[in-house]
């Protein structure tokens, strides 16, 4: 097979907000080889990452990513492998290439899998697709009695596992961070798991996230997400040091192999989150995956859009059946809802699963793209390089 046509597609919601909630737009992109359809999803801003695709050569090293996808060979995984390479070195100046690729990567992998009647996770090598403890992905509240009505309403929806995330937190006062910390153990109940994610709020100042652990050991919280910038392994490494009991967790701002394994070597991580949508798809994912086990950590997917990114984040440790916590859209946008028509449904036992289907094993809504779709132009000096694609009933 050729790769004959990559076609991205531009969805927000009518009006996005300063809410740290990725689900507000999204990137689609289509892939299709061989008589085949492949879909995948960027976790990035649209439309850069669109101009990453289409954008005029800026030099040798600054290509445009579609130089390197379109009209390649793909015939099996180790082709998917090869093109990324070419998009790492011909894109090494083109930042936005990761996150664009990634997206592309993912559709590779689905239409590979339909052309071959396999799920992903088995043509990555796993014999079975473990099921895995979804953790509530949430927003911490404007207030304390909000993340206690979050909180609630998680247990009440029978997560074993939740997270809170962003909002207030590092804003204030250490006593403040502390209520909600509280209030957030109170809401889920005693029994369930319990993650804070801070969002990077206290950059590198270690003292800062420091004093906010005795409240999240009263609180029996898990894991510290993200408390300072994604490639800050020093602080990172200083904090676990002093915080024996709440693990530190990140790595969703890792864009490649090599940030994810530094948050392990010298961050001192005790939970390793990679986004499949930003580090270039799910082969780096299944490496980081690869090398978490290697040295004892434990792998979670970082997905906070639709459930077409929440398969394709699970590809990479579907079979790892030790590796069982697993990031869930708790109250993502409708956009994110609406395009996805085979949502991965938790069971009986409130677990979930890589499908055993083919490919990603997630059906495109087209009826719920179209009422998303942002009609989107890019021309240069009078050239069209990027017009919204048609989109087929």
């Amino acid at each position: 097979m050729k790769i004959e046509a990559v076609d991205l597609f531009y969805l927000a919601m009518p009006v996005v907000t300063t809410e740290a909630d990725g689900s507000q737009d999204a990137l689609l992109v289509r892939v299709r080889a061989g008589g085949f359809t492949g879909w995948g999803e960027c976790e990035a801003a649209p439309l850069p990452s669109i101009a990453a695709f289409v954008c005029p050569m800026s030099h040798g090293a600054c290509r445009p990513v579609a130089a390197s996808v379109l009209g390649q060979a793909l015939d099996g995984p180790a082709d998917i492998a090869r093109i990324a390479a070419q998009v790492e070195y011909d894109s090494m100046d083109l930042l936005q290439a990761a996150h664009t690729w990634s997206g592309v990567e993912m559709a590779l992998w689905d239409l590979l899998g339909h052309a071959r009647g396999e799920p992903v996770w088995r043509m990555l090598g796993y014999r079975q697709s473990h099921k895995k403890n979804p953790y509530a992905s949430m927003l911490f509240g404007d207030t304390p009695a909000d993340t206690l009505r979050q909180g609630r309403s998680a247990r009440a929806a029978g997560y074993g596992a939740a997270k809170f995330g962003w909002g207030p937190i590092g804003r204030g006062t250490v006593a403040l961070d502390a209520d909600h910390f509280a209030a957030a153990r109170e809401g889920v109940g005693p029994d369930v798991l319990l993650m804070v994610d801070t969002g990077q709020i206290w950059g590198e100042d270690v003292a800062a996230a420091a004093a906010r652990i005795p409240a999240l050991e009263a609180a029996k919280a898990t894991w510290l997400e993200e408390p300072f910038h994604a490639s800050a392994y020093e602080a990172y490494g200083a904090l676990a040091r002093r915080s024996p009991h709440v693990r530190l967790a990140g790595g969703e701002g890792a864009h490649n192999f090599a940030m994810a394994r530094h948050l392990i070597d010298y961050g001192g991580v005790g939970f390793i989150q990679i986004d499949t949508g930003r580090i270039g798809g799910i082969g780096p994912s299944k490496r980081v995956a690869d090398y978490a086990v290697a040295k004892g950590i434990t792998f979670v997917n970082h997905t906070f859009t639709s459930h077409l990114a929440l398969s394709a984040s699970m590809q990479a440790f579907a079979g790892l059946e030790d590796h069982r916590i697993c990031e869930y859209p708790f109250q993502p946008k409708s956009l994110a809802v609406d395009f996805v028509a085979t949502p991965l449904a938790r069971d009986a036992n409130g677990t979930v699963a890589a499908p055993d289907a083919p490919g990603l094993g997630v059906a495109i809504d087209v009826a719920g793209i179209r009422a998303y779709l942002v009609d989107t132009e890019i021309t240069i000096a009078g050239q069209v390089l990027y017009r919204t694609p048609a989109l087929e009933a």
